[in-house]
């Protein structure tokens, strides 16, 4: 099973998190925070969006800061992925 995002959505994929603080402290899973950084799986076609034209910007394999409390977390199998609207999405990391 894929996703294919409609509009102006993106399917992204968390990048994991430090295992280890800057100081060498191995952090527990409940003490990490939610990653921020994560890789886009799949782009929507854009189009006309609540009267808008969207052109879309992001490519898949980009990888993209997301805001903190943005998107919809969808589980497939073992995998778990984020479907955001592209305007969550605060900068491409390059």
């Amino acid at each position: 099973m894929t996703l294919r995002p409609l509009g102006d959505r993106v399917v992204l994929k968390f990048v994991e998190a430090e295992e280890t603080s800057k100081g060498g402290i191995i952090l527990a899973a409940a003490a990490k925070e939610k990653p921020q950084i994560a890789e886009v799986v799949a782009v929507g076609p854009g189009g006309v969006v609540d009267g808008k034209e969207i052109v879309m910007e992001l490519k898949v394999g980009d990888r993209v800061i997301l805001s903190k409390y943005s998107g919809t977390e969808v589980k497939i199998g073992s995998d778990e992925y984020t479907v955001a609207r592209q305007n969550d999405i605060l900068a491409i990391v390059e």
